[in-house]
């Protein structure tokens, strides 16, 4: 029986930052623009093409890339927005595409395998791309290709604001003449090792002796020649928008100790909130569930901006409280729920502030996993 070809194609929102605030400001249009921390540690989250042209990518620090670039443009950035465009980009790939996957918060995989029955599937993700480009004015590039590896390789190669497709079977041809830290996974380190055998292009890498790339980087040697051949075995993860994390109270006896109702709110948010960091993921929506001694149900719920840190939830969670709850009213149950959950975008963690969060949530939560959820706890729910 002949095996089902396989159409996966990959979607990337072009320096996504930036061209959010592009379309907010068009002035910023064709300049050096660097969004990311001012601060003397701050880094750059993303920068524009023209940015680009004076050696300077993400992740690199701030202070170098203004020597770099001196009269570069520097923008805070506002995550809300950033969400809110990723956001529209989900809600139409979740109403056209059979199965895709959100990769981060600018980034998609789409497996379109048996739709070239019906249709090409080339054409039709072009149409999708020009639906998107027209509902939401960003600037997007993807390749249609066998496997995950290939068509996220594929896409850098069609940036800016293109499209490419690699036809079934010219995977290796299509990567051969890439250097070789085109792969994924391959960072400085590996890099320079695979050049100290003589290895630049991913063409090197196929026609390198097997046994001699494993004896020198091991499995990850193997796995390596196999990326070469164009060979990728991993699968398209649905997206769940749905999926949620929530706790409830049913409290011994109703209680309408406000002090008592907030405290046992901030101890159910942090919970959730330490799940969901958890699971790797972010919510973009959170809800406050209230039910009284007469079991009458209360909920509200609002989107925001996708986070999993404890002080930005737990803000919103009591403000959410003090607009439900009916003062002097017994409680019997108490719940908190966060949902639209998607994987952690990596990219926000190299905002000034946000990079600090980050590294006190993942002390937190290495107490937590050591010693014990009750380890750390907030004073208030002490």
């Amino acid at each position: 029986m002949q095996k089902q070809q396989r159409y996966i194609a990959h979607f990337d929102l072009d320096s996504f930052f930036v061209s959010v605030e592009v379309l907010k400001d068009t002035s910023l249009k064709g300049k050096a623009v660097l969004v990311g921390g001012h601060s003397e540690r701050g880094v750059v989250a993303a920068c524009s093409y023209e940015a680009r042209k004076f050696g300077i990518h993400s992740a690199m620090p701030m202070k170098k890339a203004l020597k770099l670039c001196p009269h570069a443009i520097v923008l805070s950035g506002n995550r809300g927005d950033y969400s809110k465009y990723s956001r529209m980009v989900t809600e139409i790939i979740a109403s056209k595409a059979p199965l895709f996957e959100k990769a981060s918060i600018d980034e998609f995989y789409l497996d379109l395998t048996g739709m070239d029955k019906y249709f090409d599937p080339y054409k039709w993700t072009i149409d999708l791309r020009q639906e998107i480009i027209d509902k939401t004015a960003l600037p997007i590039s993807f390749a249609l290709a066998s496997n995950k590896m290939v068509a996220k390789i594929a896409t850098d190669e069609a940036k800016p604001n293109g499209y490419i497709q690699v036809a079934p079977g010219f995977e290796k041809e299509f990567l051969a003449p890439l250097k070789v830290n085109k792969i994924p996974g391959v960072g400085e380190h590996t890099y320079q090792a695979l050049l100290a055998l003589g290895i630049q292009t991913i063409k090197d890498i196929s026609k390198f002796d097997l046994k001699k790339l494993e004896c020198k980087l091991g499995n990850y040697g193997v796995e390596l020649w196999n990326k070469s051949q164009g060979i990728h075995v991993g699968e398209v993860t649905a997206y769940h928008e749905a999926k949620s994390i929530s706790t409830e109270n049913t409290f011994q006896e109703n209680n309408a100790n406000i002090s008592y109702l907030l405290k046992e709110l901030v101890r159910m948010t942090e919970k959730v909130a330490y799940e969901v960091r958890q699971d790797e993921k972010l919510a973009g929506c959170i809800a406050v569930k209230i039910r009284y001694g007469d079991f009458s149900t209360f909920n509200r719920q609002v989107a925001i901006d996708y986070t999993n840190r404890d002080d930005e939830l737990i803000y919103i969670a009591k403000d959410l409280f003090s607009k439900l709850y009916k003062a002097g009213t017994p409680v019997r149950l108490l719940g908190v729920r966060l949902s639209e959950l998607t994987n952690h975008a990596v990219q926000a963690s190299l905002f000034d502030d946000i990079a600090r969060k980050n590294k006190l949530y993942k002390a937190i939560d290495e107490v937590k996993n050591k010693f014990g959820k009750a380890a750390l706890k907030k004073a208030r729910t002490v």
